[in-house]
């Protein structure tokens, strides 16, 4: 009968070697080398001392240009277009009892911008009214010739012979009333060298320099320049202009009230993370701690003040309030690397929310990709841990012999180490310097050769795909940061703040036992236009 054929048998028999040959097999690998062995090699793993806390400097160096036409308008809102003066004293001793009055006009302002040097221009127009009686006394020009006046004039020209004419001719004129007009033209030239105090304030450095154009007044046919008398009354009003407005600007709070504003936007925590990124939700706290500024320099089309910023910037699980004191004194320094913006952003990410990663990665992939191999493996689950310099990829797999008749196949639990490092093109850590750990050598040995000729395929393909992509975090730390920034940004009121995060990079990466920290930065560029100042 058929069930008696002696093939018959020997097949069955055959199958049923086979099938106890594999539960043998099956029992040795639960036995020997059970499913959760990886994880029992993780739990060895010595701990790691935890990661100290840890900050980051951040700093934004943003240059606040105010052009020249704006300080020209400030300057021309601020200055009066007339003023007047009165004077009885004595002219050189030619007139008694003299009346001079002042009366100027000013033109238009001009600023000039060049070697760090500001040059204020503005043209004086105007009359000088000269009243009083002639002198019967001019001692103090003739050196001690009498004859008043006509002495003055014989004086003047020298004691020649016309001049001693000229003596008798006017000397009938002293006691006379004089009552003149004259026209004056004088241009006023102040010039500035500002700096910075360290207490926020502007000192501007002003320096006023007047010239006069000569200006006569004729007596008797005699023209006398009256620049030196009226030069002085000029001075007194110019100076007195300049005075105050040199005390207006040194007492001007405005730079520490915009700084102060700035500063408080800065002391603040950023949300990062979460949503669609994968990572847990994070925060950037950002503390500011010092501000510098670098003494202005001035070209022809605008007066620079480069002012910086430091923070301290570290990540935070949960929202953070932030003491930030605003600093009394401003830190002076060398010239500073203008529109700079630079967030230092170190990332602590958990390992059990960079397992939720790594396992999404990894689960239900199948190695090797060549259909030709002998073997296929496929990741069943994956898990990190870490110990010294490396990290441990613990893998739950599932081994098939593809050339099999049978197509057997087991499950088994692989470690795999690597040293993390960040790849710079790419901005993913990626594990390095793969190995099979001893005893997943050994839990893939009991599949037989066929497995253990897998095993090549598994580490490469493990290098390969063991990477953990943090793009998304960054891409989301990048607009989330770019995002604060653009609460600096202000356009109105003749002030244009322009704030960009262009780039944000790994550079730097540490682990402990439970955490992976990332380090990022985020640069970018910062800068300021004034094209309206206030009245000064």
């Amino acid at each position: 009968m058929f069930g008696r054929s002696h093939r018959f048998r020997l097949i069955v028999g055959a199958v049923v070697i086979i099938a106890l040959f594999f539960a043998a097999t099956l029992w040795a690998l639960d036995r020997f080398f059970p499913a959760n062995e990886a994880s029992r090699v993780a739990a060895k793993l010595t701990p790691l001392p935890p990661l100290p806390p840890m900050s980051r400097q951040s700093y934004v160096i943003a240059p606040v240009a105010v052009s020249i036409g704006a300080i020209q308008n400030a300057i021309e809102a601020s200055t009066p277009r007339n003023f007047s003066q009165r004077s009885n004293q004595s002219l050189s001793g030619v007139l008694q009892n003299a009346d001079l009055g002042l009366n100027i006009n000013r033109g238009n302002i001009a600023v000039n911008g060049r070697d760090n040097e500001l040059t204020v221009i503005t043209p004086l127009t105007g009359t000088l009214h000269v009243a009083g009686q002639l002198g019967a006394v001019a001692g103090n020009i003739v050196g001690g010739t009498a004859g008043g006046i006509a002495g003055a004039l014989g004086g003047l020209l020298g004691g020649s012979g016309l001049g001693n004419d000229l003596n008798k001719a006017i000397g009938g004129l002293a006691g006379k009333t004089l009552d003149q007009n004259i026209e004056l033209r004088s241009q006023v030239v102040v010039r500035s060298r500002p700096n910075f105090a360290a207490n926020w304030r502007l000192q501007p450095n002003l320096a006023a320099q007047v010239t006069l154009a000569d200006t006569a007044v004729n007596i008797a046919g005699i023209k006398i320049n009256m620049a030196g008398e009226a030069k002085p009354l000029i001075e007194q009003q110019v100076n007195q202009q300049v005075a105050a407005l040199e005390s207006r600007i040194r007492n001007d709070p405005m730079i520490e009230q915009a700084a102060r504003a700035q500063w408080t936007k800065m002391c603040r925590s950023i949300p990062l993370g979460g949503g669609d990124t994968g990572l847990p939700e994070l925060f950037l706290e950002m503390k500011p701690v010092r501000a510098a500024a670098a003494q202005p320099q001035i070209d022809a089309r605008n007066m620079t003040l480069a002012i910086g910023v430091m923070a301290e910037t570290r990540i935070t699980p949960q929202a953070t309030k932030p003491a930030c004191p605003f600093p009394q004194a401003l830190e002076l320094v060398p010239p500073m690397e203008n529109g700079k913006l630079v967030v230092g952003v170190p990332i602590d990410v958990p390992f059990k929310d960079l397992n939720k990663l790594i396992d999404a990665q990894l689960k239900g992939k199948r190695f090797p990709d060549d259909k030709n191999a002998p073997v296929e493996v496929e990741v069943l689950k994956a898990s990190l841990a870490a110990s010294d310099d490396r990290l441990l990829i613990s893998l739950r797999v599932k081994a098939h012999e593809r050339k099999s008749w049978f197509g057997f196949g087991a499950q088994a639990d692989v470690a795999i180490w690597g040293r993390p490092k960040l790849d710079p093109q790419t901005q993913v850590l990626r594990l390095t310097d793969v190995s099979l750990a001893v005893e997943s050598e050994a839990a893939f040995g009991l599949l037989g050769t066929t497995a253990r000729a897998a095993m090549p395929y598994l580490t490469q393909a493990i290098a390969d795909n063991a990477v953990i992509d943090l793009t998304p975090f960054l891409d989301d730390a990048k607009k989330k940061i770019g995002a604060a920034m653009a609460d600096f940004r202000q356009a109105g009121n003749g002030v244009t703040v322009e704030t960009a995060v262009n780039t944000l990079r790994l550079n730097g990466i540490a682990f402990d036992s439970n955490v992976l920290r990332v380090i990022a930065e985020a640069e970018g560029t910062a800068k300021v236009s004034v094209t309206q100042l206030p009245r000064l």
